[in-house]
């Protein structure tokens, strides 16, 4: 084998980001890198990110790709952060744009969000190759999960993202928008038909029955005997009646609205320009007026912004910032939810920041 693999566990969204390099020109890439975010106050910070980077630089690669397997769900990419501190080039599946039109539409994003993948540097088709140093590597489309799902086949190694689990627990889960359980039934089979022993890198590990150790790598002959959910005496309908009844008991991502912001926008900083912010959900709304005045604190900032919070019988609840542009530091890149200032006896509302 021509390449290194070097696996980071983020322990708090249970994730391994990897750096593979090519050993003979230590040219690498980083695969579906982690930005820690604590949801308490809505503050973003690199303290994963920053190990990755230090081993890069310990281990002198040079980073050409940064390579993200789909728009995560369950955490924020820190690949905008990776690029900047080591250059290389963004690269995900070319059908991220319908994530970004769906998404667009679900969080009713700004006029000046571009749902053509710009964001990114570099757009993948199916079966597109490319090269790690010199090592020549390929891009399979896997959707199912969301439709921009996919692999990343680097020698005889598959870097699977939200495909598969271990053998031990199974696959996961299909019912986000633009997700399908027989569409991933599909992508998995073609991952499954590669020899017995190819590699499978995992991007997650829960723990399953009663596992005491995280693991992240097997193989495809060890999914197709193991897996319960994709083993070869599973068909095609019986996974699908599976996946759809898991699915329904599932609960919302904790993390899926910034992750989701991130990723899309490829943001390094908070950027709002004459925009509304969108409330998802609004109950118990007490106002002594229709319309009314308070004063919100932005991130890390001193600075105050007024803001008119306007209800109309038919719409959701909207927040329209009086100023045109905001920029926050670059580890605060959201508004801090924790340093909202009395929103006038308004109880209970769930909210959506646009980026």
């Amino acid at each position: 084998m021509t390449i290194e693999i070097k696996p980071f566990f983020h322990v708090k969204s249970n994730t391994f980001c990897y750096v593979v390099f090519d050993k003979s020109s230590n040219k690498g890439a980083v695969i579906d890198s982690c930005l820690d975010f604590d949801v308490t106050t809505g503050k973003t910070n690199s303290e994963h990110a920053d190990l990755v980077i230090g081993y890069i630089k310990e281990n002198n690669i040079s980073i050409e790709w940064i390579l993200e397997t789909h728009v995560h769900a369950d955490h924020l990419s820190a690949a905008p952060y990776i690029r900047d501190n080591l250059g290389g080039q963004i690269g995900i599946g070319s059908r991220v744009k319908e994530i970004q039109h769906t998404f667009g539409e679900i969080y009713n994003a700004e006029k000046g969000f571009k749902r053509d993948g710009s964001q990114f540097d570099k757009l993948f088709n199916d079966g597109e190759s490319f090269y790690i140093g010199k090592v020549l590597s390929s891009y399979i489309s896997t959707p199912g999960h969301t439709p921009a799902c996919g692999c990343y086949k680097i020698e005889d190694n598959i870097f699977v993202g939200d495909t598969l689990f271990m053998p031990d627990f199974g696959t996961a889960r299909c019912d986000f928008p633009g997700g399908d359980a027989r569409t991933m039934y599909k992508s998995i089979r073609r991952i499954l038909e590669h020899h017995s022993q190819t590699v499978l890198w995992m991007c997650h590990d829960y723990l399953p029955n009663g596992r005491s150790e995280y693991q992240y790598r097997t193989t495809v002959g060890a999914q197709r005997e193991n897996n319960p959910h994709v083993n070869d005496n599973i068909s095609e309908d019986a996974f699908v009646q599976l996946r759809e009844k898991k699915d329904s008991l599932l609960g919302f991502p904790k993390l899926l609205i910034p992750s989701i912001q991130v990723k899309l926008s490829q943001a390094t900083k908070l950027s709002v320009v004459n925009t509304e912010l969108l409330m998802v959900k609004s109950s118990e709304t007490i106002l002594s007026q229709p319309t009314a005045f308070c004063k919100m604190k932005v991130g890390r900032s001193s600075d105050t912004f007024e803001i008119k919070l306007t209800f109309a019988p038919t719409k959701p609840c909207q927040l329209e910032l009086s100023r045109s542009s905001i920029e926050t530091k670059p580890d605060s890149r959201f508004l801090n939810i924790q340093e909202l200032f009395e929103v006038v006896d308004v109880h209970s509302i769930w909210y959506c920041f646009k980026l």
